[in-house]
């Protein structure tokens, strides 16, 4: 393949080459595909490392898709396995989310993907699940000490580990319905095009591959009830999760974006700048504030149209203040009983994970382009409705 351009067809044709297999499954993932190549090759302005970068993960995305259509035909109870009323944590970033994610993982009875897993949905050569031995571990413990190494500011923005909880958006990334292209690459005329886009297709995969995860992990021996997952990416498109997952659970975390969005530009940056010889903070800060206020502005409409009680508020300050309180009103409202073992295994979770552990995140608004009246028309309606109300008391 050229190093100066991504050959979709010479992927795909890879993919082929190295798995012996031929059936990528739903072939709604070729439009998509076609477009972020299309868009990689010219908006994006990657140098070579961006271009190895994306060549690479479009392959490993491919190769995915391959072996995960080969174990559904081989063993077709993959896809009877039952996902029961997830928890869906939701809400702008830089809000929680991710501390409350976390934390409710270490629930033992719940379900959370792993950084590995939703990287490599598909067990890798190797694998016993008698013993336990996933190769897919070493093979991301690797990479991400590897991002850290390009980035050592995201030690301090969003801590970063191979065997814990994370997205599922990157299961998302399998069927190329999905922003995680554009945090590693400036493309927001890409971005603007995805959004219009049916989203059907690429939910209907998350859950073929929820149903892949979990058929694994009880192959490992692992037991639970239910799932907790998190992206801030379903703000977009709450019509398209909700019809994915008709009895899910859903919690939206909430903070002035106003407090939140330069440090989010920062840790945008921190993953487009290895890429590109071109990246422009406040190019990059500018597109992910527009959309993120675009995606709260659509979940606000959903909510409005008859689905308000789908949902449960939290606040950041809250969650700082009193967490525990805050995941008891989680459990109340997901109909679960947060037992002295959960209680005491989240505890656990924080003493080890606390925030002034890791290293100072430091950046300004000006640095990003913003300015706080900017920052205040983006996101008026979600501000007017959640924010300054509570400011008001």
């Amino acid at each position: 393949m050229a190093t100066d351009r991504l050959d979709g067809d010479a992927l795909l044709d890879e993919a082929r080459r190295e798995t012996g297999l031929e059936d990528f499954g739903d072939a709604s993932f070729r439009e998509p595909m076609r477009r972020l190549v299309e868009a990689l090759n010219g908006e994006a302005r990657l140098n070579a490392a961006g271009r190895a970068f994306f060549g690479e993960r479009i392959r490993n995305v491919l190769i995915t898709r391959l072996r995960a259509e080969d174990w559904f035909r081989r063993h077709p109870e993959i896809l009877e396995e039952t996902i029961v009323s997830p928890l869906v944590i939701v809400g702008l970033p830089r809000t929680g989310t991710t501390m409350m994610h976390r934390t409710v993982a270490s629930d033992h009875r719940l379900y959370s993907p792993l950084w590995y897993e939703v990287r490599y949905p598909v067990p890798m050569p190797g694998t016993d699940f008698a013993t336990g031995a996933d190769p897919r571990i070493a093979v991301a413990e690797a990479e991400v000490r590897a991002m850290l190494e390009a980035s050592p500011e995201l030690a301090s923005i969003h801590p970063m580990d191979a065997r814990g909880p994370d997205e599922d958006i990157m299961l998302l990334e399998q069927s190329f319905f999905s922003t995680v292209p554009e945090s590693y690459a400036h493309m927001p005329e890409f971005g603007v095009w995805l959004e219009r886009q049916d989203q059907g297709p690429g939910y209907r995969y998350l859950k073929r591959l929820l149903q892949f995860l979990q058929w694994q992990k009880k192959q490992f021996g692992l037991k639970s009830e239910r799932w907790v997952l998190k992206a801030p990416h379903h703000i977009h498109f709450p019509a398209a999760l909700f019809a994915t997952f008709p009895d899910a659970k859903v919690l939206q975390t909430h903070r002035d974006p106003l407090q939140l969005m330069p440090s989010y530009g920062s840790m945008m940056y921190a993953l487009t700048h290895p890429f590109s010889d071109a990246a422009d903070k406040p190019a990059i800060a500018q597109h992910w504030c527009d959309k993120w206020a675009t995606g709260m502005n659509a979940t606000m409409r959903f909510r409005d149209a008859g689905h308000d009680a789908r949902y449960l508020d939290m606040w950041y300050e809250d969650t700082v203040s009193n967490p525990l309180g805050e995941i008891q009103r989680l459990y109340d409202f997901a109909g679960l009983d947060l037992t002295d073992e959960a209680r005491a295994e989240m505890e656990r979770w924080r003493e080890m994970n606390r925030r002034e552990a890791r290293p100072t995140h430091q950046y300004t608004l000006e640095e990003y382009g913003f300015t706080e009246e900017g920052l205040a028309r983006s996101f008026r309606e979600y501000r007017e409705r959640y924010i300054l109300p509570r400011r008001a008391r």
